[in-house]
């Protein structure tokens, strides 16, 4: 197999996922034209990973890429297969993640979770650095990005037992919540406290509008990073709304790629 070659929709599971249910069978993945260039991708019930290798010397890094779209669809180009392109460019392999929906959190965690593990253990095969794996998320996987991060719901059952890629490591090297959402909940707008966020928290790039509805969930989980001492780097956008993704290169929040590029680079050396 050419290693530079893309392999698009890799099975997360050898047989049924975690948390699998009556009807899931039936569900058919489809895909819906939202406006203009975005396509969303709903219905999913058998997740799998996008595996896109990066050119270069050595192993690379890799980040795993939870597209956006309320739980209830993806969106699958502007904050998924667009984002790996980018990453592309700057030398990191990209996974974009078909995490399932609609309205199933903790089967999605599940998903984010076994595609860090997964990522590690095919790091020879992907020519991928296992000490270098990240993710990134949009809106909803953002809230999906911080909650693999914290690492505080115990392990799913997987139906048939787990494998030998459950015993490795989900935690991420690194993290880009990008206009998370759904992650403020306490009272006075403070930090869902299901999330569990302390010192070792994965050093992280946070970029949102203020403008944006889910803004308070940015604030709140940076507020909560400071008051733990841990790494991060926030920028906020005077205006932009919500759910740029990789936005047209005249709009001023498209200066988040070169933000986080130069970001990668010092925490990837």
């Amino acid at each position: 197999m050419n290693i530079f070659d893309p392999l698009p929709f890799v099975p997360l599971y050898p047989g049924l996922p975690p948390l699998w249910r009556e009807g899931d069978a039936a569900v058919k993945a489809g895909w819906s034209r939202v406006e203009g260039p975005i396509v969303t991708r709903i219905d999913v019930s058998r997740p799998t990973l996008s595996f896109f290798p990066a050119t270069g010397a050595g192993p690379r890094p890799c980040v795993v890429i939870c597209p956006g779209g309320g739980y209830s669809a993806l969106a699958w180009n502007h904050e998924g297969l667009d984002v790996a392109h980018w990453l592309l460019s700057i030398g990191i392999s990209a996974a974009v993640l078909e995490y399932r929906v609609p309205a199933r959190r903790d089967a999605a965690l599940a998903d984010a979770r076994r595609a860090m593990r997964l990522v590690r253990a095919r790091a020879g095969e992907w020519r991928v650095d296992p000490g270098r794996v990240g993710i990134l998320g949009f809106s909803a996987g953002g809230h999906l990005a911080i909650r693999v991060c914290c690492s505080t719901e115990p392990e799913v059952a997987t139906p048939g037992g787990a494998d030998a890629i459950d015993a490795l490591s989900a935690r991420p090297d690194f993290a880009l919540p990008i206009y998370p959402a759904y992650v403020d909940g306490a009272p006075g707008g403070g930090l869902d406290p299901t999330l569990r966020i302390g010192r070792d928290f994965p050093p992280a790039f946070v970029a949102v509008s203020c403008d944006d509805p889910y803004a308070s969930s940015s604030f709140a989980f940076a507020s909560a990073l400071r008051a733990a001492g841990a790494r991060f780097e926030m920028h906020v956008f005077e205006s932009g709304g919500h759910g740029w993704g990789v936005p047209p290169r005249s709009s001023v929040q498209a200066k988040w790629l070169s933000l986080a590029a130069d970001w990668l680079e010092r925490h990837l050396p």
